[in-house]
């Protein structure tokens, strides 16, 4: 059992509010492209996504929400996704479905 199913059966009367679920989707769009570039450190392949201008917690959420769809590590530093791997294709097309320009940088 989640914690909203917890929340519902405490307040079953509890109803919530559009101003609330349009926050949870409200991510910034921008006019300038999200870099998306490859990288080689200590011998491994890492893609590194930057140049979002929104807030950092919008960016965070991007950043887990595209570690889960690709099933893979990574982390968030320095306003800068760093994701394990060569997803470059694979995070190009799930930023832009999201309504991003997105540039692809180095090879």
């Amino acid at each position: 059992m989640d914690f909203k199913e917890q929340l519902k059966n405490l307040f079953p009367d509890h109803k919530e509010s559009p101003e609330t679920i349009e926050k949870k989707t409200n991510i910034c769009l921008q006019d300038e492209p999200i870099i998306c570039k490859y990288e080689k450190r200590k011998g491994k392949p890492i893609t590194i996504i930057e140049g979002y201008s929104g807030t950092t917690l919008d960016f965070k959420i991007l950043a887990k929400e595209i570690k889960t769809k690709l099933s893979v590590g990574g982390g968030f530093k320095e306003n800068k996704i760093i994701i394990q791997g060569d997803y470059r294709n694979k995070i190009m097309m799930i930023l832009s479905e999201k309504g991003f320009k997105v540039k692809r940088v180095g090879g």
